[in-house]
């Protein structure tokens, strides 16, 4: 069981914890435990309910009519809120694989990816849905709300949908750009990459996928052999700064006839000139819009 700390409710709900102490008080909302210091402490039945608290009131119910209601009550109502369009729809999708993850509740995470993807498509399931599901997750993670096996269990089923997504688009016919995408030694959050791949195999670029922790020297042999108009890779761990310029500097000296494309929020950090060959994508519109085919401006000299 995992615990949390009155901070880490406000920072996961948007709620003050100065809010959150009234609302315990006047409506007996949560019951939290006590710590020798006589903080509070929630653990994750509790993380659960404030969160389905916080969507309802967010959404423009009183807290004094939630407070009149059963827990099941307060469950029943978040899920009936959940069928409306737009924003409120996916935050509530959100708060639901999040719960599933906390639980490892398998069928019940995959029942929520399922629904998702018959209302919105997979591209927009994972723009609208997991993309900002995944920063909720990182945010748990940052606050020590979630154990690796949480994240893990959650990642190796958004994983298998994506590489189900892949399988399942049609082969490019030939003449097409061919990719090749990868992660470089280090690296092994895979599920942006899988993404890119998705996305540049919907739209007619023929691509092969080496994986996660790669060392350059094999993505080197494969070029050396098969022609490759274009590499792709995604930075999520935060390297040392002298092995992040050195990647870059790497990728330039050992693929100079071929544009390599880094993603990410650690290209933020690059503090040397990227060599000719190298550029960066800086925001989701950018890699929508280079796998979309658009690629001249990302590849434009700087």
């Amino acid at each position: 069981m995992n615990s949390f700390t009155i901070k880490d409710i406000e920072s996961l709900t948007g709620i003050k914890a100065h809010t959150i102490r009234i609302w315990e008080q006047r409506y007996n909302l949560l019951r939290p435990k006590r710590k020798d210091t006589n903080h509070r402490i929630y653990d994750n039945g509790d993380l659960k309910h404030i969160m389905r608290i916080a969507y309802l009131y967010h959404h423009g119910y009183k807290i004094s009519r939630i407070a009149g209601m059963t827990d099941e009550e307060v469950k029943q109502l978040s899920l009936e809120e959940s069928g409306k369009k737009g924003s409120q729809l996916h935050q509530a999708y959100i708060n639901q694989l999040v719960e599933a993850m906390i639980d490892f509740d398998q069928h019940r995470f995959e029942k929520i990816f399922h629904n998702v993807l018959l209302r919105m498509g997979f591209e927009q399931c994972m723009l609208k849905v997991i993309y900002p599901y995944l920063e909720r997750v990182g945010l748990l993670w940052l606050v020590d709300c979630v154990i690796p096996a949480q994240e893990h269990f959650a990642a190796s089923i958004i994983r298998k949908k994506l590489m189900v997504a892949i399988d399942g688009l049609d082969f490019p016919t030939e003449g097409h750009e061919r990719f090749l995408v990868f992660l470089p030694q280090g690296e092994f959050h895979e599920i942006p990459v899988l993404f890119v791949h998705y996305l540049l195999k919907k739209h007619g670029c023929t691509v092969v996928n080496f994986g996660c922790n790669i060392p350059l020297e094999d993505i080197r042999f494969y070029t050396d052999r098969k022609p490759v108009d274009h590499i792709y890779t995604h930075l999520i761990t935060n390297f040392p700064q002298r092995a992040l310029d050195r990647l870059a500097g790497n990728l330039g000296t050992l693929f100079p006839d071929i544009p390599v494309t880094i993603s990410g929020p650690q290209v933020a950090r690059f503090t040397t000139p990227l060599p000719p060959n190298v550029h960066t994508i800086l925001s989701q519109e950018e890699m929508l819009a280079f796998a979309r085919g658009n690629r001249a401006a990302v590849e434009q000299p700087s």
